[in-house]
């Protein structure tokens, strides 16, 4: 396996315009990070099997550090369904233990459970929901992501003011 360095950005497919704007996010203020291009692969989807497009995701995913969700009731309903790639892709990351920003497309700074698949939810799997705005979304990956692997928290978890004070927000 190759070194896990890599942020997986999992979306419902009518995010998508969301993923192109954390994609010109990162060419227009130079974010640090980088992500994997789960998309390319539905663009394909005529020409591949479900069961080859599985496979590649998981071929991503095991060489992901860190997942960015874009939150919301679409990706709640289709992370949820069990047959999406979406699901898939969720049955994934809880079975590959990976740590989850939850990226909030409606802003909210709370945790808003309508926009977190129910397997998430289920599993009291550690994440944080953050709203969708580059500077809190890269502040959750270098702080959140860091502490991951100390095992001490559960469920979903959101930051308090005074982190969106000190990063201007």
């Amino acid at each position: 396996m190759s070194h896990r360095n890599k942020t997986y950005i999992a979306f419902a497919s009518e995010d998508l315009s969301h993923y192109w704007l954390m994609k010109a996010w990162r060419q227009n203020e130079h974010a640090d990070f980088d992500f994997f291009n789960a998309h390319d692969l539905y663009e394909a989807r005529g020409s591949l099997s479900p069961e080859t497009i599985k496979r590649q995701l998981r071929e991503r995913l095991n060489n992901t550090r860190q997942v960015i969700l874009l939150g919301s009731e679409d990706c709640r309903r289709k992370g949820g369904d069990g047959d999406s790639f979406l699901a898939y892709e969720i049955e994934v990351i809880l079975e590959l233990d990976l740590p989850i920003v939850i990226a909030n497309l409606c802003q909210s700074r709370d945790i808003v459970a309508e926009n977190i698949p129910q397997p998430l939810l289920d599993h009291n799997h550690f994440n944080v929901s953050v709203p969708f705005q580059p500077k809190i979304i890269r502040y959750a990956l270098d702080n959140y992501v860091a502490g991951y692997g100390k095992g001490e928290m559960q469920g979903t978890h959101r930051y308090v003011q005074r982190i969106y004070n000190e990063l201007g927000l």
